[in-house]
């Protein structure tokens, strides 16, 4: 125990809570047992370390990750078991995913030791939710994305925005105070600023890194697949990175990867769940993520210039960033006449010489322009569609 206290003071050292994620105010953090998920890269780990430093007294508090060496020859119940013995209060067990039979154990220490708040945290989407789902109602589940341009506004450089509706945004009431030309950081967001580790020297090496854990480590244990079948997984993402966005032919895609054509809508739907690429569905079901998908984008735009920078090309990255910032809140769907459709309203996105002719006869049409910084009427700059979470 004393070297798990001793990896969680010097973690808490080394964390600052000088910039908040979006998350940290929307959880409900007095629960007995929360859940928090996302993409690598994203943040996880730093807020549940930030909630603690500035609610919780350290005394009563254990960190502990999942992965790390001591549990090749203890159990998370054990730990537990001692830390109760110690008076200990909040239990935080991150990358929990990455522990042989976490849920088993997570069951029975929320099952007995009852005064003890348990929170946890995964980059594995897909076997979070499947581990949960005997006590999906006893523990809520958070999910979060990466940093949105408001936030890497505040974060890559000190400009505090508030947080913009879309009502606010079709208003023309989304600003960013101090700055009168928010182009030159609008592109540099779309090229590196999705992720909070960006700041880092080799923050390329490190999202490759991240990539490639999540296609050839993540993916293939969730879907108990073979190494070799893990490579092909990476090889279809490649495919995809150089052809985006498009209408998936499953047979096509089957055919360049040797994969098997039944098996391609599953392997799409693991790469979402695990934040590599996103599905524009249509709204045909009526719930939220379960229509026909229509079109493939790359998660966000950064992964865009990490895999495939010769397909950066302005169309693609408009689209996926807007793609990228709005499901955050809203449901957004593929449109008849036009690029995207979200509560009624259908947005078509472009340039700064974009004309009206696609969206001529939806009841609610918006135009959202690239390389503008202010719209007016029923013209929105794209930048200001970031500003929303």
């Amino acid at each position: 125990m004393d070297r798990l206290f001793s990896f969680f003071k010097r973690k808490l050292e080394e964390t600052s809570t000088d910039f908040l994620r979006y998350k940290y105010n929307e959880i409900h953090w007095n629960s007995h047992t929360l859940g928090l998920v996302g993409p690598r890269g994203v943040g996880k780990s730093t807020m549940l370390l930030q909630y603690i430093k500035q609610n919780l007294n350290a005394s009563e508090t254990l960190y502990i990750s999942a992965d790390q060496l001591y549990f090749a020859t203890h159990t998370l119940l054990e730990v537990a078991d001692q830390f109760s013995k110690m008076n200990g209060k909040h239990l935080f067990i991150d990358e929990i995913h990455k522990y042989p039979e976490w849920s088993r154990e997570l069951k029975e220490i929320i099952d007995t030791y009852s005064d003890m708040q348990v929170v946890i945290s995964g980059s594995s989407i897909l076997d979070i939710y499947q581990g949960m789902a005997d006590l999906s109602r006893r523990v809520p589940i958070y999910e979060m994305q990466g940093l949105s341009f408001r936030e890497y506004l505040a974060f890559f450089h000190g400009i505090e925005v508030p947080v913009f509706s879309l009502s606010d945004i079709l208003t023309h009431k989304a600003t960013i105070p101090g700055v009168a030309h928010p182009l030159p950081l609008f592109k540099d967001y779309l090229q590196r600023g999705y992720y909070p580790f960006a700041k880092d020297v080799d923050f390329d090496i490190e999202l490759n890194q991240v990539i490639t854990q999540t296609m050839e480590t993540d993916i293939p244990n969730f879907a108990n697949i073979s190494v070799a079948a893990g490579r092909k997984l990476k090889q279809l993402l490649m495919v995809i990175a150089k052809s985006t966005p498009f209408k998936p032919v499953y047979q096509k895609l089957a055919d360049v990867t040797n994969l098997s054509r039944n098996d391609i809508p599953n392997h799409l739907y693991y790469m979402e769940r695990a934040g590599i690429i996103a599905q524009l569905r249509d709204n045909t079901s009526g719930v939220r993520g379960l229509g026909k998908v229509e079109k493939v984008y790359l998660d966000n735009t950064n992964l865009i210039y990490a895999l495939a920078p010769e397909q950066a090309n302005i169309g693609n990255l408009r689209e996926t960033f807007f793609m990228n910032q709005m499901r955050v809140n809203h449901n957004v769907v593929c449109s008849k006449i036009s690029d995207f459709e979200i509560d009624g309203a259908t947005f078509e996105i472009g340039g700064k010489k974009k004309g009206q002719k696609q969206i001529e006869t939806a009841a609610k049409g918006y135009i959202v322009k690239d390389d503008i910084e202010f719209g007016y009427a029923n013209i929105i700059p794209l930048w200001a569609f970031g500003l929303n979470y």
